[in-house]
């Protein structure tokens, strides 16, 4: 369950946070503030080859949720403390764009994204494309053991035995339940079956954690066996030696244009707009791929040129037609209820 008061501390923390960021000693160089999900490896990879072409220049990132993301810039929009924001499902961006969080600005390798993958007038573009997947601890769980498919992880023998990451900080596993009630809408013209699926699922739901970390140990500790997450996180979790796999959902699965966008109000515009581009770039998408799991959403790098895994997921992944609109505009409240009237109602007292 959400702990308020783990909460509240990490807010009264956060403004100390930034002022070490930003005050760094002695250090000359202009300070480059990003606000990411992404996580230590690929924040570092992107830090380390940035400022090694930019030596001017000190890349401090902070990882968070992407909801988390959201909500910070929207706190701070008298007083910017972040110049880019990078990463988070487009849906979020949207709610950003619409509330004047971002600057407009066109990359050159814009044109190289679908058009799926741009956000109005230039105000957000995808970097990547992250598919949410059905993973599980594979020293527990034989492969053929594993639900090929989002309903058969409603099967009673997963009972109580599922782990899941905390939707409302969390833009991948709004994605997911944004994709439950969209299917929920097109069978019956509104949203009631989405949510009697997910009261379902909760009721299956050993324990929502606070972050990936606790996701990834809880797994690893057979406190639950399943759960629905990103693809990155695990092949990442894979190259630690985790036992730790996944299957590719086979009615479709929510690919998030995974975006990058320049906050409104930086200091360091100019810089700013060179991260874009170096994110974006052939070398920069490609390095992601091979080295963090990334999967381009530049549609024109040469299929040969792309890791293996990547080859692989992109001849087998159904991608869900999510109406990415729609989740921009209705998924806090899809949350909001779902916070309310359907967490913990189908799980035994005290299981939480």
């Amino acid at each position: 369950m959400f702990d308020v008061r783990r909460s509240m501390f990490a807010a009264l923390l956060f403004p100390f946070a930034i002022l070490i960021l930003l005050e760094g000693c002695s250090d000359p160089r202009t300070p480059l503030v990003v606000y990411s999900p992404h996580g230590r490896g690929l924040l570092t990879l992107a830090e380390e080859t940035f400022e090694a072409a930019n030596p001017g220049v000190d890349v401090r990132w902070l990882d968070m949720g992407s909801q988390d993301a959201l909500d910070r810039l929207r706190s701070e929009r008298a007083n910017p403390q972040a110049d880019v924001w990078y990463g988070g499902p487009s849906m979020l961006f949207g709610q950003a764009a619409a509330e004047s969080l971002l600057v407009s600005y066109r990359p050159s390798w814009a044109g190289a994204v679908p058009e799926r993958g741009h956000g109005p007038n230039g105000l957000f573009f995808a970097a990547y494309e992250t598919p949410a997947v059905i993973a599980y601890n594979s020293d527990a769980l034989d492969r053929s053991e594993v639900p090929t498919d989002w309903e058969g992880v409603l099967d009673p023998r997963w009972a109580d035995q599922i782990i899941i990451r905390d939707p409302l900080a969390s833009g991948t596993m709004r994605s997911i339940f944004g994709m439950v009630v969209q299917r929920g809408i097109r069978a019956t013209g509104d949203t009631s079956a989405g949510f009697e699926w997910l009261r379902r699922l909760d009721a299956q739901t050993r324990e929502y954690v606070l972050n990936p970390a606790l996701l990834h140990q809880k797994l690893l500790r057979r406190e639950g066996v399943l759960t629905l997450w990103d693809l990155p996180d695990i092949l990442t979790e894979q190259r630690k030696g985790n036992p730790l796999d996944y299957l590719l959902p086979s009615s479709g699965t929510p690919v998030i244009e995974d975006a990058i966008a320049i906050v409104r109000g930086t200091d360091q515009l100019e810089i700013a707009q060179r991260f874009v581009e170096w994110v974006g770039s052939v070398d920069g998408q490609l390095l992601a791929s091979h080295r963090e799991f990334r999967l381009p959403a530049r549609t024109d790098l040469p299929f040969d040129s792309l890791p293996e895994w990547a080859r692989s997921v992109k001849a087998e992944m159904v991608a869900e037609d999510m109406d990415w609109d729609l989740l921009s505009r209705e998924g806090a409240g899809w949350m909001s209820y779902w916070d309310r009237s359907v967490r913990g109602q189908g799980a035994p007292s005290g299981r939480r």
